[in-house]
Formats: C-alpha cells, structure tokens, sequence
C-alpha cells in the first residue's frame, strides 16, 4: 500500500489511499468553564444543518458538568453560530432536593420521526461538606434522553428510560447510562441502543448489552435487550458504541487494559468480545477509552486513541486520534491502514468524540481538547473537527 507522509500539524491536510483529511476548529472556550463531550448530528434540510452539542465542564475534575449548548452550521463548517444555551437542559435541583444534568450526550437524527434524539446519561450531584462544589454521585445514574423539534425550535427536558430491574442472569441493572455510545436506527423507526450497567452492587464492574427500544417522536421505550458483555476486574465493558455493516452488527467497547468487539446478525445478540488486535496479533491498545465505528461504502473503519504512539505524555494516551480499516470477518485492525485523524498537542482528544456522515463524499469526525496538564488548565480549550474527503461516495 503507497503510504503519505503525515504533518501533526492542525490545519495540515492529510493524504491517503482512499481519502484525505482537514482539521479546523468548532469552537475555543471563554469564560471560566471548558468545553466537552462535543459531537455533531446531521439535521436534513434545505440547506442541511450539523449540530454539534457541547457542555461546559469545571477546569478542575473529571465530572464537573454544567450547563448544555449548540453550535451549528449550514454552510460547510465555513462559519459556525455563536454557542446557544439550551435552556431546558440547564443543570438543576429537582423537586427531592439533588442536583442533576444530562451528560456524555449523543445527539442523531431518528428519520422516522424526523425529530434529533439525543441519548445519554443522568449525571446527579451530593452536596460535599470539604467543598463548595457539589460531588458526583454514580448512584444517580439513569438512561437519560431529550428531544429536539427542528420544526418548532423546541427542546424537551431530560428525561429517563425505565429498564428492567434484573439482567436475564437475574443480577440488579444498576446505574445504567448510555452515554459515549454510537446506536443504529433500524428501518421501522426502533432504535438500537447501547447500555452499560453495574450488576454487583459491591463491585464497579459494568457489564454492556443493546437495548431494542421503540420511539414515537417524544418517548423512549425498552422492549428488549440481547447478550450482556463483561470481563473480569478491573472494570469490565462499558461505552460500547454500534454499527451495521453488510447485514451484520458490530459492538465495540472500552475496557481498562485495551478494547474490545463483538460481531452478530440481529443487532442486539453477539459472539463473545474479544480483545481488539492489529493483524499482526499485537493488542490495539487503546486503553482506557472509547472507540467508534465509520462505515463507507465496501470498508469499516475504527477510529480510536492507543498507547504506542510517542504519546505517554498525554492523558490516558488520549490522542491523537487514529482512523483504520477494519477486517470484518477476522474482526482485527489492519495496521497498515492506520492514519492519524486528529493530531496531538498534548491534551486528550479521546475523551469525547464522534462521527457523522455529512455527504456521500464526507464525514465529519467532532472531538473536544481536555484534561489539561496542571501548568495548562487557565488555556482555553478547543472544540476540534476532523473532515475526511473519500475518493469514492458511499454506496446508496
């Protein structure tokens, strides 16, 4: 395979066999709060519209979460629109006294009904005596969801999809989210759904599954769910993210020492996960984070953050980001495909990130700068976008 020389250069293009890439930025922070959990959703429309849903976090933490806003463009990503708080998102206290907001959001268009509905998590607050900031408590976490009108303007509030209290082991489903996650919408309108839940109540070990749900334009349902996934301590599988690709289904998930995926026919029932692998049999190594699926015409593609990368000096190895082919049938990474997506500067990239398809000819990759280093934490951050240009559309 010819190889390109790649320039870790913000704004450099990037050249490979079957596509090239262009990085610009979203949005720079201003103001006491950071950006985060940044991805897009493709609106349809004349002219089509991107929406990119983002959240201010605390510089300082891991879960200071605020309030939720969007940015979008009609034009390309030539301009983007002034960041807009969504007011019915805001971080609140409900009517039992907790403070709560929805998180790690995943925002899609549901054709069906032709309303954006964004899944993601509750995040709940406990007040802490040692501070003035209120403590993230996990024992608040739900499925949580909101809806957006592109015909009225208008956003419901947060809310949360029941699940069963047991697994089909008859273990607890506690402090299920499905935040991080990519999901698929089949064709009748019900929407696959990714989950992870902790089924021991003394351990943190979660375990993922995929939630078959209906939706009618205003209301998630649980209908059912397939196998569930875990492994061993120290955390199990969580953030699994989903794909279809020439009438199979592939589930990807983040663990602590490297990732994992799993192949079936029907969306919600897979094979046993598996370690992600290059083709040579050495692990992937992306560690400690999310992975997410591209598919394009005859390819399937992971993009992904891994150690091995001159990369130590980043949080968890966060970045840059990495986009390769992935063999379907031998469900392993080619490493000859391998191509950097986003650059590193030093700051985690992986954190938050998602694809959308823009065009039959594009798609957008959207990530957000984070976890700065002590000396950097007054920098503003970057909400940063990733255009990748195929050579060939995607088939119809």
């Amino acid at each position: 395979m010819k190889r390109f020389l790649i320039v870790p250069l913000l704004g450099a293009v990037l050249s490979a066999a079957e596509f090239r890439i262009e990085n610009s930025t979203v949005l720079t922070s201003a103001g006491e709060y950071h950006w985060s959990q940044s991805r897009p959703a493709l609106i349809p429309g004349n002219p089509n519209r991107v929406m990119v849903m983002t959240q201010e976090i605390e510089r300082r933490g891991s879960h200071g979460f605020r309030d939720l806003y969007f940015t979008e463009t009609t034009d390309g990503a030539m301009t983007w629109s002034a960041p807009q708080k969504i007011e019915a998102l805001q971080r609140r206290t409900y009517a039992d006294g907790l403070e709560r907001v929805f998180g790690d959001v995943c925002p899609q268009w549901h054709a069906r009904t032709g309303k954006l509905l964004v899944t993601g998590k509750c995040f709940g607050f406990l007040s802490n005596p040692d501070d003035d900031k209120a403590k993230d408590d996990r024992s608040l976490e739900r499925v949580a969801y909101a809806v957006y009108s592109p015909e009225t303007h208008e956003w419901t509030g947060m809310k949360i999809m029941d699940l069963p209290a047991t697994d089909h082991g008859g273990r607890p489903i506690l402090e299920a989210n499905a935040g991080c996650h990519q999901r698929v919408d089949l064709p009748n309108g019900d929407v696959l759904l990714p989950v992870r839940y902790r089924a021991d109540p003394a351990k943190h070990i979660y375990t993922s599954i995929v939630a078959r749900c209906s939706f009618d334009g205003e209301t998630l349902t649980y209908l059912e769910h397939g196998s569930e996934h875990s492994i061993m301590p120290p955390r199990g599988l969580y953030e699994p993210s989903l794909c279809a690709f020439e009438d199979e289904f592939f589930l990807t998930m983040r663990a602590e020492d490297n990732g994992y995926v799993a192949r079936g026919t029907d969306g919600i029932r897979f094979g046993a996960a598996r370690e992600w692998r290059f083709d040579d049999g050495l692990p992937l190594g992306s560690a400690n984070t999310q992975q997410h699926w591209i598919t394009h015409g005859d390819g399937l593609y992971l993009i992904y953050t891994r150690r091995g990368a001159d990369n130590d000096h980043v949080f968890r190895n966060r970045a840059p980001v990495f986009i390769a082919r992935v063999d379907p049938d031998k469900l392993h990474v080619i490493r000859d495909t391998e191509r950097v997506l986003m650059p590193e500067t030093g700051l985690d990239l992986g954190a938050g990130f998602a694809p959308v398809d823009f065009s039959p000819f594009e798609t957008w990759v959207v990530s957000t700068e984070m976890h700065f280093p002590a000396n950097r934490r007054d920098e503003p951050n970057r909400i940063r976008l990733a255009k990748i240009f195929w050579s060939q559309p995607a088939t119809p």
